[in-house]
């Protein structure tokens, strides 16, 4: 990573369910960071005692219903509820502990107030560990449920009013997240990671798992979501596979479309 130079880093969540060690090394990684931490992140403990340490290693990179932003670059990062499972609308014991009771407007009105945070010549990112509802009810939709039938949508519930609300003063441009795996359960195929909904708004479901391997020629490689601006406008999407030596081997990229008008 450190030979791509990325402007940000975002994380997805589910880093190490719940060990602390590698939390402790993506605190310390030198760039601007931004994390959401996952449903795993709380290991079994529902107690908050595990997610409140993960929160103080992660200081002010924890993005969890607020607004993270750099001068260097330029840029903003709202976040999404923390520790979500996906599946509508749920908080975890470990959740309440921390954050006590919130309920699912709450939780909307949270994202919306830190997105309205961001200033207007920066774009509006959304990262949060479960997609919204709303992508889909196939069970490779970028949040279905593939591992019982019948597939249903899994996203979050209060992520998509938040995204409906926003919309009335501004679009996002770049929904991040992940938790629902690209390989599909039973070897059924691959998940839809990559799309844009008619308004212009592009979501990338980033949890590739493993994130490393080898490729054809034997070679280790790294995956990475990749997104890049020019100014507001997002101008490339795609999963890419590096080499250690930061040499991309493989890319998929998402065909953007200009915006339609409402």
């Amino acid at each position: 990573m450190h030979g791509l130079q990325p402007d940000a880093v975002l994380f997805v969540g589910d880093l190490s369910d719940g060990d602390l060690r590698l939390t402790r090394r993506i605190a310390s990684l030198p760039f601007p960071l931004a994390v959401i931490l996952g449903n795993h992140d709380r290991g079994g403990d529902r107690s908050g005692n595990l997610l409140r340490q993960q929160l103080a290693l992660l200081g002010n990179c924890n993005c969890g219903w607020t607004r993270l932003s750099w001068s260097t670059p330029p840029l903003s990062i709202v976040g999404g509820r923390p520790c979500s499972a996906g599946g509508g609308f749920h908080l975890s014991k470990a959740v309440q502990a921390v954050f006590g009771p919130v309920t699912l407007e709450e939780s909307a009105a949270r994202i919306v107030s830190a997105a309205r945070e961001v200033p207007a010549d920066q774009p509006l990112i959304v990262l949060a560990h479960s997609g919204p509802s709303g992508l889909g009810s196939d069970a490779d939709s970028p949040c279905g449920r593939d591992w019982k039938r019948p597939a249903i949508d899994w996203g979050d519930r209060d992520l998509a009013l938040a995204l409906d609300s926003m919309s009335a003063e501004r679009r996002p441009d770049l929904v991040v997240f992940g938790h629902m795996h690209h390989q599909l359960k039973r070897g059924h195929g691959l998940r839809r990671s990559l799309l844009q909904d008619r308004y212009g708004t592009a979501f990338v479901n980033a949890a590739c798992v493993p994130r490393s391997g080898l490729d054809a020629n034997n070679r280790p490689v790294l995956h990475l979501s990749w997104a890049e601006f020019q100014d507001q406008r997002l101008t490339h999407l795609s999963h890419r596979w590096y080499t250690p030596e930061s040499e991309l081997v493989h890319q998929e990229s998402l065909q953007l479309q200009d915006a339609l008008a409402c």
